[in-house]
């Protein structure tokens, strides 16, 4: 799992407490807020926003964005791009309204194919990766996977209990399992790679 980044971009979902998503949070080389996350991350280097939530004693590193096309994440992603930053984290994306869960997991696949971004998106459970053809990932045995396709009309697996295909719905590729200390993915699109921090819990 990548732990090194350019930059870290936290939003304004559930604030990380997992371990690993506080590890990369604590150690970022560059952190930028998304609006009122700078509550919970008052280290951030850079605020980006409309500003609304922001309180007083943060408007000296806001920088504001007052155009509704794109949201938070995106402008702060954008932002990134200015300064060269590619390989980015994403912390706070999820675990509160899940119609922005999963804009913002979708807005990864975005970041992906239309910016050329490297980006992981972490919670408090896993991580999202996007990917596309073929890509080895590294994992451990009994790592639970998900494989959500987006728009691969071929995809294989090496490595995982269950064959991958093309699948046609998300709920299809879900609840895959690793066998060893990688797998591999083969296929002729883009697709996004869900793994969870710890292995299956057998009762």
């Amino acid at each position: 799992m990548e732990k090194t980044f350019d930059a870290v971009i936290i939003a304004n979902g559930a604030f990380p407490t997992h371990d690993v998503p506080l590890d990369i949070l604590h150690h970022a080389t560059h952190l930028i807020a998304c609006d009122g996350a700078v509550i919970r991350a008052p280290h951030a280097d850079i605020v980006i926003g409309d500003g609304d939530s922001v309180p007083a004693e943060y408007h000296n590193r806001l920088i504001q964005i007052n155009e509704q096309e794109d949201n938070d994440l995106t402008k702060a992603t954008r932002y990134c791009l200015s300064q060269g930053w590619h390989k980015i984290a994403y912390l706070g994306c999820t675990g509160k309204r899940e119609d922005h869960t999963l804009g913002n997991i979708s807005l990864l696949m975005r970041y992906f194919r239309d910016m050329n971004i490297e980006g992981i998106m972490f919670t408090n459970h896993g991580f999202f990766t996007p990917a596309k053809g073929d890509h080895t990932f590294s994992s451990f045995k009994g790592q639970q996977v998900s494989i959500f396709n987006f728009g691969s009309t071929s995809i294989s697996s090496e490595g995982l209990k269950w064959n991958s295909y093309a699948y046609e719905q998300w709920w299809q590729g879900t609840l895959n399992e690793s066998l060893s200390n990688t797998f591999t993915l083969h296929a002729d699109g883009h697709y996004m790679v869900y793994q969870t921090y710890n292995p299956k819990v057998t009762v």
